[in-house]
């Protein structure tokens, strides 16, 4: 268990330790529940982090990638 203190406008910092373990950075987004009188922070993972470290439920090659990402770009070079 680790104490933090509150500091201005009630702000809480994590400890490193904990961030790191969690993979909490300058920018992450939190969901913050209060539960019987706690307060529940749990890190809600970006598209990124899902990719990374999510459960995967299919399968692109990096070919595949390509092609979609060539695609897009033609799209958005019409449109300017």
């Amino acid at each position: 268990m680790l104490g933090v203190r509150v500091g201005k406008k009630r702000t809480i910092v994590i400890p490193k330790v904990v961030a790191d373990l969690l993979g909490i950075d300058e920018g992450s987004r939190l969901i913050l529940e209060v539960k019987d009188g706690k307060i529940i922070l749990t890190p809600l993972p970006d598209a990124i982090t899902l990719s990374i470290r999510g459960s995967k439920v299919g399968r692109v090659s990096l070919r595949d990638l390509e092609v979609v990402s060539i695609e897009e770009q033609k799209k958005y070079l019409r449109e300017a």
